[in-house]
């Protein structure tokens, strides 16, 4: 079993990575430019760098605390 290079489907994965890449970028923007959190902040950075996309959509429903 004996996997190459070539036989991964990047035409499937590439977009997928891209979208994760951004995903993170903003959501790690957004960490660093809000100044209240719901939890540390450590910790959000914590789970968006290691959860990916759940961690990044949990910090965005959950983690953002809105200024009333």
């Amino acid at each position: 079993m004996n996997m190459s290079w070539s036989d991964i489907p990047w035409n499937i994965i590439m977009p997928l990575l891209i979208v994760q890449l951004i995903l993170m970028v903003v959501a790690l923007i957004s960490l660093n430019k809000t100044e209240v959190t719901n939890g540390p902040k450590g910790l959000w950075l914590a789970i968006i760098i290691l959860l990916n996309i759940p961690g990044c959509i949990a910090y965005f429903i959950i983690g953002r605390k809105e200024h009333r």
